[in-house]
């Protein structure tokens, strides 16, 4: 029987201590630790782990992030971040995250378009086929997830009609 698609989920991850804030819940700066951390794990299994800057000098930068703030985290919370490519192409990955708590609500979502980087320039450059194929191969194996609504997003304050 064939695997079902489904997005990379990351190891469980736990809520530090130095993490909360005054009001006592997660700071919403460490929601973007938890949601890197989780695309370390991602962009590792697609070969662009820490060895790869130091192997081939090539690397990859987030240039834009979106983040949602759904259900607040605490001290001790345990989360895993769900990730899936929604578009490339031979220089860029648009990716979606959401950070679920262990007992699977929705914490907060991430989009975020990843640059990849000669960094002899540093210059933006495209992927080497290598690496391509295993974006493709991941996004292929992924083509067929629901695509979310939250999906694109943008910030605004909706009115009501008057």
């Amino acid at each position: 029987m064939p695997q079902e698609p489904a997005p990379h989920v990351s190891p469980l991850m736990e809520i530090e201590k130095d993490w909360i804030d005054y009001n006592g819940h997660l700071n919403m700066a460490y929601y973007n630790v938890l949601f890197d951390r989780g695309c370390d794990v991602f962009f590792e299994e697609m070969g662009l782990g820490p060895h790869y800057i130091k192997e081939r000098n090539l690397s990859f930068y987030t240039a834009e992030a979106h983040v949602r703030y759904v259900q607040e985290l605490h001290l001790g919370d345990k989360v895993r971040v769900s990730m899936q490519i929604v578009d490339y192409d031979e220089k860029r990955i648009h990716c979606y995250a959401e950070l679920h708590h262990e007992d699977g609500w929705l914490s907060a979502t991430s989009e975020t378009m990843s640059l990849h980087v000669d960094m002899s320039g540093p210059k933006v450059a495209p992927f080497p086929a290598d690496i391509m194929e295993k974006i493709e191969a991941l996004a292929s194996s992924q083509s067929d997830l629901p695509r979310s609504q939250n999906i694109g997003r943008r910030i605004e304050i909706k009115r009501k009609a008057v």
